[in-house]
């Protein structure tokens, strides 16, 4: 049986738009985060066809919620046939949570010591390790072989990280792995396809 799983992240956020890191946190989605939600959910009934041969597997947090909910509203699916999924939940960042990296930078300046960009993450007080992450992916990822159609709606570092463990990336590869909120993804025979607007291109092989 030949798996197809589209991934979503969920709609820009209030925290999101502060610069503010959400963690297992929750703020609602602005304006703009329920119209690139709208955006991906039309074009994706365009590639679906019938949605009702489709399972649909959510975060149980809020943002991702909101979102899955104007997804199924464009799209012709029952809200109530959604699974949640704690194992899609964002990284847990700790006592980060809800902070902006200049409110972390201040308090927690060796703890970014030899970091970047990518990894500072995993270093949070309380936070999740990478490797916790992945084991959680993983078992999602054995326990879905039995659905040969699946959208996902779930978060920018998960996504990353899901990505990363579908095309068997390193670590320092599958962090580095886009995340913007305006395109979303098409994982296939291993392959991983980049959707953005009305068009789609090979992103990773």
């Amino acid at each position: 049986m030949q798996q197809k799983i589209y991934l979503l992240r969920h709609g820009e956020t209030n925290y999101n738009r502060e610069g503010r890191y959400q963690g297992q946190l929750d703020s609602p989605l602005t304006e703009l985060g329920r119209e690139q939600v709208q955006q991906h959910a039309r074009m994706l009934k365009t590639l679906i066809g019938d949605a009702t041969d489709w399972k649909i597997a959510t975060s149980p947090l809020g943002r991702a919620m909101q979102s899955t909910a104007l997804l199924c509203e464009t799209i012709g699916y029952d809200v109530n046939d959604v699974e949640q999924d704690h194992r899609l939940t964002e990284v847990a960042v700790g006592q980060w949570a809800g902070l902006t990296m200049a409110e972390i930078q201040h308090t927690w300046p060796d703890l970014l010591a030899d970091t970047d960009v990518f990894n500072w993450y995993f270093r949070a007080p309380g936070g999740e390790s990478y490797e916790a992450v992945v084991s959680r992916l993983t078992s999602w990822l054995e326990d879905i072989q039995q659905y040969s159609k699946l959208i996902v709606v779930s978060h920018g570092l998960t996504s990353r990280i899901l990505r990363g463990i579908y095309a068997g990336l390193q670590k320092e590869d599958a962090l580095k792995l886009e995340v913007s909120q305006d395109i979303f993804f098409k994982l296939a025979n291993k392959k991983i396809t980049r959707i953005c607007s009305n068009f789609e291109d090979d992103y990773y092989l």
